[in-house]
């Protein structure tokens, strides 16, 4: 069949996703718990087993995708934005075949390249030199090709020192460059880049993005770049869709569909919660509350406010922190914090944990505001970083201006913030 477009190089047709969800009337135990309860009351146990064959399990269509019709045309930089759940990530690992659609099809036309999760086809006990080989022949590289590549990969990748280290070694961040950098260099048709340059530092993302304009320029490639950094998306995508609950409810300029985002997320619960990784360490949820604990969806110029920060560190943890960056909407630092007011790297062991910011008022003037949360061990590694979470402060007719300015700086020293075990 000829493509209705001779130039397109991905044709979506009425995609649908749908997932079985199991809901259970207890959550997570561990098994020496389960085998504990059968030793203690075998006969509950088996009553219990019988509510569940009885019904007391239920099971729920979830359609992470709905009716999805899409055209790419070679060339084309897309950004996909959305809320977490909105079904962007379930749409790439469509496009990379990870997963089969359960309704419509996905035409793709040239050799495509991902990066949807850190490390994807790297051997944990293999050197970076060796995963460098392995990765480009799974991404559809020849031998040849990659050795003649090899030192431009590495050379951008950043991780010289390192090439003869098995890469489970590597931290998130030393992983994400390395994948990259494969990818990047095996010249695809189609580059599909997921959430995974959040790991990285500024640095490292100014220097993929640049690479990723540079193929586009220059060798007229197609890259689909999934983010929730919106100054990313507006300075690299030409296009950009809006996913909401599996649907497509906006596409077409960048910046006009960034703008009408923005504008509905101010009016948007002011929690935010995120999917479970298998990560160190990974933030969780992130909810503004006032003095108090009642949610906030915009916050008064005159009123102090906290926010709550929870996240689980999977593994023991030493000289790590929560920090946060601040910034304006024309995506001006503003101010920086990390670790306590003491300043003070804390040791967790594994569990469960909340730091509530406690901001005092007239912090901030009227406008929008974005935060950048990361788990760290400072100068070391990033173990998880959530980007571009909004919040707004309003005008009440106040007199009294705000303190906070261009260029402000540090404040870890001013802000007072707890982190307990919850």
């Amino acid at each position: 069949m000829l493509y209705k477009f001779m130039t397109s190089v991905i044709e979506i047709k009425n995609l649908s996703k749908k997932y079985k969800i199991t809901h259970r009337q207890k959550g997570y135990v561990a098994l020496r718990d389960v085998l504990g309860n059968i030793l203690k009351n075998p006969f509950g146990f088996t009553k219990s087993k019988a509510k569940q064959i009885m019904g007391k399990e239920t099971r729920e269509d979830f359609w992470a995708l709905r009716n999805i019709n899409l055209t790419v045309e070679k060339g084309d930089i897309v950004g996909i934005i959305g809320k977490n759940g909105a079904g962007k990530s379930t749409l790439l690992k469509i496009l990379t075949q990870i997963t089969p659609p359960t309704t419509g099809e996905a035409r793709i036309t040239g050799r495509v390249a991902s990066l949807l999760e850190v490390g994807t086809g790297f051997h944990p006990e293999l050197s970076g030199r060796e995963n460098i080989y392995l990765n480009g022949v799974i991404l559809g590289m020849t031998r040849k090709e990659i050795s003649k590549k090899f030192d431009q990969i590495v050379e951008f990748s950043g991780v010289e020192k390192f090439l003869d280290t098995p890469v489970k070694r590597y931290s998130s961040g030393m992983y994400v460059r390395l994948a990259f950098s494969v990818a990047a260099h095996m010249e695809p048709d189609i580059l599909l880049v997921d959430e995974v340059l959040a790991v990285g530092d500024a640095e490292f993302q100014k220097k993929c993005l640049g690479k990723m304009d540079e193929v586009t320029k220059q060798a007229g490639r197609t890259i689909i770049f999934v983010s929730h950094n919106m100054q990313a998306i507006e300075k690299l995508c030409n296009k950009c869709i809006l996913l909401q609950d599996g649907q497509i409810i906006k596409t077409g300029n960048t910046k006009e569909v960034v703008d009408y985002y923005l504008d509905n997320q101010r009016k948007l619960d002011p929690s935010i919660s995120f999917p479970t990784v298998n990560k160190d360490a990974y933030i969780t949820k992130v909810s503004f509350t006032d003095e108090r604990g009642e949610a906030l969806a915009s916050i008064p110029i005159s009123n102090s406010f906290d926010i709550n920060v929870e996240y689980t560190i999977a593994n023991e943890l030493v000289r790590a922190t929560l920090g946060a960056l601040f910034y304006s909407q024309g995506e001006l630092l503003l101010l920086s914090f990390e670790a306590d007011k003491k300043g003070a790297l804390l040791d967790y062991k594994p569990g469960s944990y909340k730091t509530n910011i406690k901001i005092p008022a007239f912090l901030f003037n009227v406008g929008s505001y974005y935060i950048d949360l990361t788990i760290e061990r400072p100068g070391i590694e990033m173990l998880d970083k959530k980007q571009n979470i909004h919040f707004e402060i309003t005008n009440e007719n106040n007199p009294r201006s705000a303190i906070i300015g261009p260029g402000f700086g540090k404040m870890g020293t001013i802000l007072n913030f707890e982190t307990k075990e919850i």
